[in-house]
C-alpha cells in the first residue's frame, strides 16, 4: 500500500497554515480521520502495522481523539483491550471506568505522532497505574522518537514557532 498515495487520494493530507496542537505552526497537516472513516482501509492499516510489532500485549492505549478508532482495529487484529486517554481540563487522564492493572502490558497506539507529546503523557499515565509501556505504533510518525516505536510512514514535515510566522 502506497500510504502516501492514498492519504493525497483522500484529501487527508493537507496544505495551508496550521496550528498543532503542541503550539507548533506547519504549512502541512495530516488528517487521518479522513483515511480511517472507511472501515475496510483502517483494517488494513492495523494489519500492517501489527506485522511490523515484534511484542504481545494486553491492552492498547490510545490517546483521544484521533488514537481512537486505529487503536481499537488494532487491538482488535490483537485480540485485546482498547482504551483511551482524553483531556479534562488540558490534562491527559483516564475517564470513563477504564484503568490499567498492575503489569499490564500496554501497547500506545496513535494516528499521528507529531512532537510525541501526547505519546508521553500517555506513557507516563500507563506507568503511573503500574502498566508496562511495550511499545508505540502509529500509522505516520512526523517526530524524531527513537524509543520502540513502529509506524507506517515516516514523514519529516517542518514546523516552526509562533514567531516565524510572524
Amino acid at each position: 500500500m502506497d500510504l502516501l498515495k492514498l492519504l493525497k487520494q483522500k484529501k487527508a493530507l493537507l496544505e495551508g497554515h496550521f496550528l498543532l496542537s503542541s503550539g507548533l505552526h506547519s504549512d502541512k497537516y495530516i488528517q487521518c480521520a479522513k483515511v480511517l472513516q472507511y472501515p475496510k482501509i483502517a483494517e488494513q492499516l492495523a494489519k500492517l502495522l501489527v506485522t511490523k510489532l515484534s511484542t504481545d500485549c494486553d491492552v492498547v492505549v490510545s490517546p483521544a481523539i484521533g488514537g481512537i478508532v486505529i487503536g481499537q482495529e488494532v487491538a482488535r487484529q490483537l485480540n485485546c483491550r482498547a482504551i483511551f486517554c482524553e483531556r479534562e481540563n488540558g490534562v491527559m487522564k483516564f475517564r470513563r471506568g477504564f484503568e490499567i492493572k498492575k503489569n499490564e502490558k500496554c501497547l500506545i497506539v496513535e494516528d499521528v505522532i507529531t512532537t510525541g507529546g501526547s505519546t508521553k503523557e500517555v506513557i507516563d499515565i500507563v506507568k503511573s497505574c503500574g502498566g508496562k509501556v511495550v511499545g508505540i505504533a502509529s500509522i505516520i510518525d512526523r517526530s524524531e522518537l527513537k524509543n520502540f516505536s513502529v509506524s507506517l510512514l515516516k514523514l519529516k514535515i517542518k514546523t516552526y514557532n509562533t514567531k516565524q510566522c510572524l
